[in-house]
């Protein structure tokens, strides 16, 4: 049994596809449907049911599926203790959002690259939620989250608060020229957001749901620019955390509204699993780094 055949098959678990299991894998698809189905061959057993769509693992794949992360997390240690006296290098599996990655990746990566040059970061980036539940599952090392205030992390992993700030609202300049509004004011102007998934989006559509105000959507898309220019422009309200706001090219350009009703705050954490083995010290630098930029 062949660990690649193991990491062929956790990927399509995970991806449920395929394509996306092989493109994260860095491999031809054919070559991994063979690597799988040797694995299938070697245990005996049929590890996917091939007619559904996106590609389910059958019932005993699902099992076999959990105790396959097991092995390789094992092989993982295996590897780290046969190096431990070796200069640092392979793979460090990063999960970041997409606002602090727009903030912060190109220059770590260059920093990381700096202190650790044979050291191979494979960053992903996603919601804070699905990339906490892929380090819980072993998938990532760590992962740079932001998300709303108060929400609890899972017990199975190491998390540090980075940075803590209020979540900027923000309008076109000038046209609010009032010191307080209220959610209420804000209604027929409407919003520019990040889609559905966003923490930040939700935490508005359970305040205005609990005035039995509706959401109006005037942008839905990602990327912090675009929501800026937008908002800028009068399409909508921007909902930025302030940091990320302080530290782009629209600073200063637009009016920060002051809600008496919805005083949303984010919090930054780094996350990762409770054996980080040598991988601890550039993990934290990549906090420190981070914690850095927001401040």
């Amino acid at each position: 049994m062949k660990t690649d055949d193991l990491e062929a098959f956790a990927a399509v678990v995970r991806h449920q596809s395929i394509s996306r299991a092989a493109q994260e894998l860095g491999i031809a698809q054919p070559l991994l449907s063979r690597r799988v189905q040797g694995l299938e061959t070697t245990l005996g057993v049929a590890l996917f049911d091939r007619q559904s769509k996106p590609l389910r693992p059958t019932a005993t794949g699902l099992r076999l599926a959990q105790q396959c992360r097991s092995v390789l997390r094992e092989v993982d240690i295996l590897c780290e203790m046969a190096a431990a006296n070796l200069p640092l290098n392979g793979n460090l599996r990063l999960g970041v959002t997409q606002s602090i990655g727009e903030l912060v990746l190109d220059s770590l990566m260059g920093q990381l690259q700096q202190e650790w040059p044979d050291l191979r970061p494979q960053v992903s980036t996603g919601w804070g939620a699905a990339l906490i539940e892929r380090v819980e599952r072993g998938e990532l090392d760590a992962a740079v989250v932001l998300q709303g205030r108060g929400r609890s992390m899972p017990g199975n992993v190491e998390a540090k608060l980075l940075h803590r700030s209020r979540v900027a609202i923000l309008g076109r300049q000038g046209a609010w020229p009032r010191k307080r509004y209220a959610l209420a004011d804000c209604a027929e102007t409407g919003w520019v957001l990040n889609p559905d998934g966003c923490g930040f989006r939700a935490g508005l559509q359970r305040a205005l749901a609990g005035q039995g105000l509706p959401l109006h959507v005037r942008l839905d898309t990602f990327g912090k620019d675009l929501q800026l220019q937008s908002a800028a422009k009068g399409v909508g309200l921007g909902l930025l955390p302030r940091p990320l706001y302080m530290n782009s090219t629209f600073e200063g350009q637009l009016d920060e509204l002051s809600l008496t009703d919805f005083k949303p705050e984010a919090e930054a954490w780094l996350v990762h699993g409770r054996n980080l083995n040598r991988l601890h010290e550039p993990i934290e630098r990549i906090g420190q780094y981070v914690e850095s930029a927001l401040r």
